[in-house]
């Protein structure tokens, strides 16, 4: 009888844990009910994600990468401007330090002495100094470009039920309605390429760079949702399947970037740039004085006779 018993109680804990998934986070642990699930940060910090109806923040999602890379577990690593002060992300995934809410704390480290100032979406927006470099505030992420390049398909998309069709997508999956906020779609059928321009108004509570970092992992790896495959936009009775995406971040401050953390491969395009308009310019001056002499000569020996 206490064995009938015992299978019963496992049966039941199995069934409650099945039916308690974290959706939006397939490497959270949950249990319930009532669900409760957390995501493990560190080897100390398992961080509460509550009922886990949300997408979790891009900084507690880098964060619980760095975890499991170091401690071998399953992962997989990530590698035209809107504006001049666009900029995308060179660094890559580094061990973030994040608020108690889940954002960005302004100044990161990486757990070195090297510090660095990020915007909100953790991006690196300042050279690289010391741990004594200031970084007053954390400058917030109003405007992102997504630029997505889908595989070829059979027949011609229409640029107009694309738009509506993307935008159904991204409020499905990312579970939001960023109808309002999508500014514009472009599409170039030849290159196969969509540019959407997703803005908010400032101090807008929307989290843009977490919904990018979603869409970023869906394509260029692995989605970090629970079964679910990648991200498709269904459009005229066909699906559009993303293999490429470049994100573009515009602050509400101009970057602080300065020429003398230039890496070296972009030195050498300044100087091979310099030296050959200043080679231009000496070419010319010497070519003109040179003409110029041939003409004064001969204006003199047509002069002789008279």
């Amino acid at each position: 009888m206490k064995m009938w018993i015992a299978v019963f109680v496992a049966a039941f804990v199995a069934g409650a844990a099945a039916q308690c998934p974290c959706n939006t986070m397939k490497w959270a642990v949950c249990d319930g009910p009532p669900c409760q699930c957390t995501l493990q940060l560190s080897e100390s910090l398992p961080q509460s994600l509550g009922e886990c109806k949300n997408l979790v923040s891009k900084c507690y999602l880098m964060k619980a990468e760095m975890y499991r890379a170091r401690t071998g577990q399953s992962t997989r690593s990530i590698e035209g401007k809107p504006v001049e002060t666009a900029f995308v992300d060179n660094d890559g995934i580094y061990d973030p330090e994040c608020e108690n809410d889940g954002k960005f704390k302004a100044k990161q480290c990486n757990n070195t002495a090297e510090c660095w100032c990020v915007n909100s979406a953790g991006v690196r927006r300042t050279d690289k100094g010391d741990k004594n470099i200031k970084c007053e505030e954390l400058v917030e992420t109003y405007w992102i470009r997504l630029q997505l390049k889908h595989k070829p398909v059979a027949n011609s998309v229409n640029a107009n039920n694309l738009n509506v069709s993307l935008v159904n997508a991204m409020n499905q999956r990312y579970l939001n309605d960023y109808s309002s906020f999508v500014k514009k779609v472009q599409y170039d059928p030849s290159a196969r390429m969509i540019v959407v321009d997703v803005e908010k108004p400032p101090r807008n509570p929307i989290d843009l760079p977490t919904m990018a970092y979603y869409m970023e992992k869906d394509v260029k790896v692995l989605p970090l949702f629970l079964n679910k495959g990648n991200f498709t936009v269904n459009v005229d009775s066909q699906s559009l399947q993303m293999e490429e995406i470049l994100v573009y971040y515009v602050d509400e401050k101009p970057p602080t970037f300065t020429m003398k953390h230039l890496s070296g491969g972009i030195i050498a395009v300044i100087v091979v740039v310099v030296l050959a308009v200043v080679i231009g310019l000496l070419v010319l001056f010497f070519t003109r004085k040179r003409l110029s002499k041939k003409y004064n000569k001969a204006q003199q020996r047509e002069m002789d006779p008279m």
